[in-house]
């Protein structure tokens, strides 16, 4: 078999602490704003589960390892780990189904924004106002391609396990078989990548407006957000 090489999907989240007055928002800018760290907040809670997704990847990585190692002949070693594996992609679905709805929830108050913007005064700010916007409903149909690409991997996955489970002393699996499918995997994990690539170029430019309105808006914040490096070391490749 071929192994295959995966890169854990990164999701960019800007954390920020506010530092506001405790005046009761009634600017458009402040309604605007409200929504915007209410959608931020939605996504922060799914972290947690990204990173159990990152690690059931990894686990997943070890089972098929051993499946290899395993050699052609001990086929009820093979059946047993590509049962395991299977059981493992389950959970993934189950946690992507998950992240879906989370990103659903975000972008439901996301969206209140709209009717906010054409009422913010100062043109400059409402200009950015309005491209953020626009930034942020690619970035959400981005989440989505990503999303449907994902789950067509882990569903080309699951194919090739369930064919190691049901070869049998009579009737092997043919080795170019084995072959074309670990191929549509790879071919599969290459569309996650590119959609993963565009999904975060769509965050940190979605960020980088965020960050201009604020100024425009006189709404006082402070950051604190990683570097992409250090995304990338905490979650692995």
């Amino acid at each position: 078999m071929l192994f295959r090489i995966r890169k854990t999907i990164i999701f960019f989240n800007l954390f920020i602490l506010i530092v506001l007055s405790a005046c009761k928002h009634t600017t458009a800018e402040e309604e605007i704003y409200t929504y915007l760290e209410e959608a931020v907040r939605i996504e922060s809670e799914f972290i947690g589960q990204q990173n159990k997704i990152t690690n059931l990847e990894a686990e997943e990585q070890k089972i098929y390892k051993q499946i290899i190692d395993s050699g052609t002949d001990n086929k009820d070693e093979i059946k047993k780990l590509a049962k395991e594996a299977i059981g493992n992609i389950n959970k993934r679905s189950e946690l992507i189904d998950m992240e879906k709805e989370n990103m659903e929830s975000s972008k439901e108050v996301f969206q209140k924004t709209e009717d906010y913007i054409e009422k913010i005064k100062d043109q400059d700010a409402r200009r950015i106002a309005g491209k953020l916007y626009n930034k942020m409903e690619k970035r959400y149909l981005s989440y989505n391609e990503l999303n449907k690409t994902y789950i067509v991997s882990l569903e080309l996955e699951t194919e090739l396990y369930e064919m190691l489970q049901k070869q049998d002393l009579k009737q092997d699996l043919k080795q170019e078989d084995l072959t074309k499918q670990i191929n549509k995997i790879n071919k599969g994990y290459e569309k996650v990548l590119d959609a993963n690539e565009k999904f975060n170029t769509y965050t940190i430019k979605y960020n980088e407006l965020k960050r201009e309105f604020y100024t425009l808006a006189n709404i006082d914040v402070t950051y604190e957000e990683p570097t992409i490096d250090e995304e990338i070391d905490k979650k692995g490749n």
